[in-house]
């Protein structure tokens, strides 16, 4: 386990703080970059360690991001929960298969879904949604697999999934973005939350630096709030840049990952 000097706890404080206003502001994103910042800021060295302590901090700021976006009433409850029911075994499975795969492999696979979600992220919505939507058989039909799908994908990757989980429910769904990203937190929290406890059974959770992820996180995902409603009639914008800004990161991990699987083959 990693000393905690004074550089590391400001490191993961700070780190926990961008968390919380991405996960904040657009319901996704501070999870992509968790376990690159634990890695690459804070200074931890076994990227599964990185990914199930990454995993139990964008559970917490998501939950307390959640409560605010709830106040606000943008929460489509039914559709939120159906969502993440749906994925929650999807999360234990994926956690549990990478558990198995190298450390360095991981994070190149890891890379590729980090690039894959940027690139996404530049694409326009289709429709604006119906800020009304409530669920019906034939929505919880399109939610349901979605979810399986992507809480397996979020538990394989260790991240919450948001800008999965954001353009699913927009889809399956009908909800606006705004709707979508507050209901998203349901399963990001619940996803992370899975696949953390998946990992502190083997032990690879960090406990105390999670709680340091929470300090910063909580302040994070206050401004996030706030910043999602200035940038309310930015969003596309906004959502733009910090796309280009996940695949510059997704390139360094990617990166490195190669030069550890180069000197040191699985």
């Amino acid at each position: 386990m990693m000393e905690l000097t004074l550089m590391v706890i400001l490191a993961a404080i700070a780190s926990g703080a961008i968390i919380g206003v991405f996960l904040g502001t657009f319901g996704g994103g501070g999870s992509v970059l968790a376990a690159p910042l634990l890695l690459y800021i804070v200074g931890v060295t076994d990227p599964h360690i990185a990914i199930g302590t990454s995993a139990a901090a964008v559970a917490a700021i998501a939950l307390f991001s959640l409560l605010g976006h709830w106040r606000g009433g943008k929460v489509k409850w039914p559709c939120a929960i159906v969502f993440a029911i749906s994925g929650f075994a999807g999360s234990i499975g994926g956690s549990t298969i990478a558990k198995q795969i190298d450390g360095s492999q991981l994070l190149l696979a890891f890379s590729i879904a980090m690039a894959a979600i940027a690139l996404s992220m530049f694409r326009k919505p289709a429709f604006a949604g119906d800020p009304d939507v409530h669920l019906t058989p034939s929505i919880t039909m399109r939610i349901a697999p979605l979810g399986l799908v992507v809480g397996m994908a979020a538990g394989f990757f260790g991240i919450g999934g948001g800008f999965l989980i954001v353009p699913g429910l927009m889809l399956a769904a009908g909800m606006t973005m705004s709707n979508a990203t507050a209901s998203s937190l349901v399963s990001v929290a619940l996803f992370g939350a899975a696949t953390s406890a998946n990992y502190a059974i083997s032990g690879l959770v960090d406990g105390r630096l999670v709680l340091l992820l929470l300090a910063g996180g909580a302040v994070g995902g206050l401004a996030g709030i706030a910043i999602s409603r200035i940038l309310s009639q930015r969003v596309r914008t906004a959502r733009s840049a910090f796309a280009a800004m996940i695949l510059v990161v997704a390139a360094y991990v990617a990166w490195n990952a190669i030069g550890a699987l180069t000197v040191h083959p699985a």
